[in-house]
């Protein structure tokens, strides 16, 4: 393989990888009271953050659902109706990919798989360049 054509396969893979790592997956599950959704996966636009939402009312079960916000709805509290009742519902965002698997606890996200192999994919590629 000539100089050129490895060169271009380099910079394929690389910003190949750059573009995965931009990419933002969180879970997503529709309102429900049973306490625990589990959610399945779902790509979110630029801007926006995963979150986990609940909501409360007096003498009712909690509810929650999960997905994409933009940033701007995050920490909000509003009001919203399920089966008949008004719950009292706040957003809690959080910046990672998959971050919002369960409820907001203070605690560290790892990084994300496709940073990591962005990160090796460049390191190569610079030392192969130098």
């Amino acid at each position: 393989m000539d100089t050129l054509s490895s060169l271009s396969l380099w910079l394929i893979v690389a910003l190949t990888c750059i573009t995965m790592a931009t990419t933002k997956h969180c879970y997503y599950c529709d309102l429900t009271n049973m306490g625990d959704c589990v959610g399945i996966l779902m790509h979110c636009g630029e801007e926006e953050n995963c979150y986990f939402g609940k909501g409360t009312a007096t003498d009712f079960n909690h509810i929650i659902n999960k997905g994409c916000v933009e940033a701007a709805h995050c920490g909000r509290e509003q009001p919203i109706s399920y089966m008949g009742v008004t719950y009292s519902f706040t957003t809690y965002c959080c910046p990672g990919n998959l971050c919002n698997d369960g409820p907001p606890t203070p605690k560290l996200a790892p990084p994300s798989f496709t940073t990591i192999i962005a990160g090796l994919s460049l390191t190569l590629l610079l030392s192969w360049m130098l």
